[in-house]
């Protein structure tokens, strides 16, 4: 049995010890353990969840063995049995017979008529216009038209996918299973029921959606006129349900207040049918008015000699006549708006529960919590009182304030102490879901209030901060056990808003792991990955390693839903390069002088010499391991040899931007055919372009070089040097073959002359980061010419004869 009444305080000693239990059966006892945390294990389609609400939920692909079989359909008895519980509990009081329905009766076989047929009908009226009353009757009428009989459904704040899963709830027996869209399609395509929907919030596509799940149910949906209409391709017949004419209106009053009206009350009905455009609510309510009415002058006619209508008349003698039996008419305006009217002549418990049902934006709280928040035991009453004045109106499972009655008590100052009233409420409702004895089937059940409450006190006051986390905190976890995953991810949102607000941090990680692993269990995995690695970073700070780990888990999971397996390489999109491997840097050379680097010059047009041979030279490739000399990376060593037989010149210019050949089988430099044959050729020092070289064999262009870096224009000197003649012939620019300059090359050695010898080794000089971004070391760059062109080639002053 759930508990109604909030724990008392702890009695005390003097000394500030418990005093011990006062029952001498239990008083060896010690004292009461705290309750373990309520754990519970769901599957999620493929995945198996375990409810944590300490540390947080964990999830995991499900074992075989805990996978739900096929589920089973439940029996007439049992769908019979689940009615019953989904109907509001029956108010305390004396039994009053409902009212007959009047003038609905040709729309009662009109709708019954075409459900038999298998079409889908939306009732559409306004509040208060009886349409949950005729969807009773109807209910009622289509018991044996189909093999699943009637499925009745509410809509009020659900989702098609809500809907969905209440349906196949509804109809199979599937405890802790919750299965995903894609399991839902075939069980539903199984379901032969007519569907009762009270209170449908949406239309068009989703409205679709619903009905597209279901080809073999037949709906009854039950809306207001501004919810969005049904689409053009849904075939949906539509029944507009208008208001009772003056005769209805009237009988209405009469079976209300049990007699017949007087000449004055029929005309003061005919105007209030006017202005109500004929809602049998409002004549519910007007009859309520003539009721008290006539009880006012059955107490002011009697002798109150002991007092005993002595707490009545501070009530209702507001303007009213209580000396003898004349008690006035209500006005019109006090018949069109009677809420403050009518809860001004009820009990203080009932007006008490209305000021809570303001504050909840419309939830009345269950009878059951009544007494505990308003503080009477005799408060459970309360709910018949209002039921009977027609102030609040049956929504599902639960109550609610009537049509129109929100802003009515709102104006007479009801909502004035919303706050204090919602902080009550919050602080309840978070002590009755963390209690032992309170079910999570029990705490979905009351999922509306429970979240007004959290929606009335988020964001928190300051001085209040703990009621709205507390609530969400034990809230959350019970409606996920209960399968209410869309209270579920509105609890968690509240929380996260309410723990940001308090900068609980720790908290504020759970919150985000468990909205990580709700977009996990619903597919959306971006939104998983984002909630997941928020909760993580928390954690992490707050060094709190089995959440930490929990979120890893999840998150790994997430990764692997998304097919990002370690070691599988990330696809590339249309458009974008791919990344290149990682290699190892090679080491650093040491610098060169700046007397064995040419700067780059305008090269003169070639002469025509008829040279017969050309020069040609193999550079050595670099190979690791190898002893690296300190030379630049990109100045290589060109030997001279005879060639007989060329006598053409393969190119009449430079390249750009020569480099040297990785592949030892293609790595010549040609040299210029303008220079003596026995005249070794300098490689010409260039400047690197700045998208780096093109490749002559793939077609690409390697990663950039760094540019040559801006200085003082060069000494003439170092721009060549005389032969034996004086005079240096001028170069001619000849092609080189390119190769993509990433990786860079190992420097090779010159090879040892008879007139030089090899240069010794020497450590690696490390390079300026400002200068070689890329790691790359080169020496020392002379200033070069911004535009590239073809590059000068100089000899040596001393030609070796032996090269």
């Amino acid at each position: 049995m759930d508990p109604i009444s909030s724990p008392g305080p702890e009695e005390h000693t003097a000394a500030g010890s418990r005093r011990p239990p006062r029952d001498s059966l239990i008083a060896d006892f010690g004292p009461g353990t705290p309750a373990p945390a309520r754990t519970a294990h769901l599957v999620s389609g493929d995945l198996l969840l375990t409810v944590n609400p300490v540390d947080g939920s964990e999830i995991e692909p499900c074992p075989p063995a805990e996978r739900p079989g096929s589920p089973r359909k439940r029996t007439a008895a049992e769908r019979a049995e689940a009615e019953r519980a989904a109907r509001p509990p029956v108010p305390p009081g004396p039994t009053r017979q409902p009212l007959p329905l009047l003038e609905r009766q040709d729309v009662r076989e009109r709708l019954v008529r075409l459900l038999a047929r298998g079409r889908t009908v939306r009732l559409t009226g306004p509040g208060g216009s009886g349409r949950t009353a005729l969807l009773d009757l109807v209910a009622e009428d289509c018991q044996d038209l189909a093999p699943d009989g009637v499925v009745r459904l509410n809509g009020f704040q659900r989702t098609a996918d809500d809907l969905l899963h209440d349906l196949f709830h509804t109809v199979y027996d599937a405890p802790r299973h919750r299965p995903e869209r894609a399991e839902l399609r075939a069980p539903l395509a199984e379901i032969g029921a007519v569907v009762v929907l009270d209170d449908l919030q949406f239309g068009g596509a989703e409205l679709d959606e619903l009905l597209d799940a279901t080809p073999e149910c037949a709906f009854l949906l039950a809306a207001t006129p501004d919810v969005p209409a049904p689409s053009a391709e849904a075939d949906v017949e539509e029944v507009f349900l208008a208001g009772l004419d003056r005769a209805g209106g009237v009988e209405i009053l009469e079976r209300t207040t049990g007699r017949v009206l007087t000449e004055e009350e029929a005309n003061w009905a005919g105007d209030l049918w006017f202005e109500s455009e004929g809602l049998p609510l409002r004549f519910v309510q007007a009859g309520a008015l003539l009721r008290q009415r006539d009880q006012l002058r059955a107490e002011t006619g009697a002798v109150d000699e002991y007092g005993v209508f002595q707490d009545v008349r501070p009530v209702v003698g507001q303007g009213r006549d209580l000396d003898g039996a004349a008690v006035p008419l209500p006005s019109l305006g006090e018949a069109a708006a009677p809420a403050p009217l009518l809860a001004s002549r009820l009990s203080a418990s009932a007006r008490a529960a209305l000021r809570f049902a303001v504050a909840l934006g419309g939830e009345v709280p269950h009878q059951a919590h009544l007494p505990a928040m308003v503080g009477d035991t005799h408060a459970d009453a309360a709910l018949g009182e209002l039921a009977v004045c027609g102030l609040v109106s049956p929504v599902g499972s639960r109550y609610r304030l009537a049509a129109g009655v929100q802003t009515q008590l709102e104006a007479a100052g009801y909502g004035d102490d919303a706050p204090e009233q919602a902080r009550t409420a919050a602080q309840h409702y978070a002590w009755w879901a963390g209690h032992p004895s309170v079910t999570p089937e029990r705490v979905g059940a009351e999922a509306d209030a429970v979240l007004a409450a959290l929606a009335a006190v988020v964001p928190p006051a300051e001085g209040e901060d703990e009621h709205a986390v507390r609530l969400a905190r034990t809230a959350a976890p019970a409606f996920a056990a209960a399968l209410h995953w869309s209270a579920w991810e509105r609890a968690l949102r509240y929380g996260a808003e309410a723990s940001l607000h308090t900068g609980e941090v720790t908290e504020q990680a759970y919150f985000h792991h468990e909205l990580g692993v709700l977009a996990l269990c619903a597919g959306r995995l971006d939104r998983a990955r984002t909630e997941l690695e928020t909760s993580i970073g928390l954690r992490g700070a707050l060094a709190d390693k089995r959440g930490t780990v929990a979120g890893r888990r999840a998150l790994a999971l997430v990764a692997d839903r998304a097919g990002e397996l370690p070691g599988v390489p990330v696809p590339v999109a249309a458009g974008e390069r791919e990344p290149e491997p990682r290699r190892a840097t090679p080491p650093t050379p040491a610098p060169v002088p700046d007397t064995l680097v040419t700067p780059q010059v305008t090269a003169p047009p070639a002469r025509g010499l008829g040279i017969r041979r050309l020069a040609r030279r193999n550079m050595v490739a670099a190979g690791s391991g190898a002893l690296l000399a300190a030379v630049l990376g990109t100045v290589v060593t060109l030997g001279m040899t005879s060639h007989e037989g060329d006598d053409k010149n393969p190119a009449g210019r430079a390249d750009v931007n020569p480099s040297a050949s990785q592949d030892a089988g293609d790595s010549t430099v040609d040299a210029d055919p303008g220079q003596d044959p026995g005249t070794p050729a300098q490689p010409p020092a260039v400047r690197p372009s700045a998208s780096g070289p093109a490749d002559t064999h793939t077609g690409t262009s390697a990663p950039p070089r760094p540019s040559v870096s801006d200085s003082a224009p060069a000494d003439p000197s170092e721009t060549g040097s005389t032969g034996s003649g004086g005079t240096s012939p001028k170069p001619t620019p000849t092609p080189t073959k390119t190769k993509p300059t990433d990786p860079p090359t190992k420097p090779s050695t010159p090879p040892a002359t008879s007139s030089s010898p090899a240069t010794p080794p020497t450590d690696p000089t490390p390079t300026d980061p400002s200068t070689d971004p890329t790691g790359d070391s080169m020496a020392p760059f002379t200033k070069s010419a911004p535009a590239p062109g073809p590059t000068e080639v100089t000899t040596p002053t001393d030609p070796d004869p032996t090269l």
